[in-house]
């Protein structure tokens, strides 16, 4: 039984600054995730509870939601990807 999906505004604007063939990639990749296909792995520590997919060398963290529905919430390059994303949880922490 496949998930359905929920993309980030961040998510969406990201894969469109990539070139044509990282985009094809990025787009079949989380068409995959749906069927929970690829290489996925549980995020640790201040990240419990997302999760991250491999897409070569960029990386989508998405978290399981109730109702079978899967929400990618960041991409970006692997070696920035986890820095960023912290950042950007810590920003909103801070607000609310």
């Amino acid at each position: 039984m496949s998930y359905k999906l929920h993309i980030s505004p961040q998510v969406h604007e990201y894969q469109t600054t990539l070139g044509p063939q990282a985009r094809r990639s990025v787009k079949k990749a989380i068409r995959n995730l749906g069927e929970e296909r690829g290489d996925i792995i549980a995020l640790r520590d201040k990240l419990t509870g997302f999760y991250r997919l491999r897409i070569g060398r960029h990386r989508l963290i998405f978290r399981y939601q109730p109702a079978r529905v899967i929400q990618c919430v960041y991409l970006n390059e692997r070696s920035l990807v986890y820095e960023l994303f912290e950042a950007e949880m810590a920003r909103i922490g801070s607000r609310d």
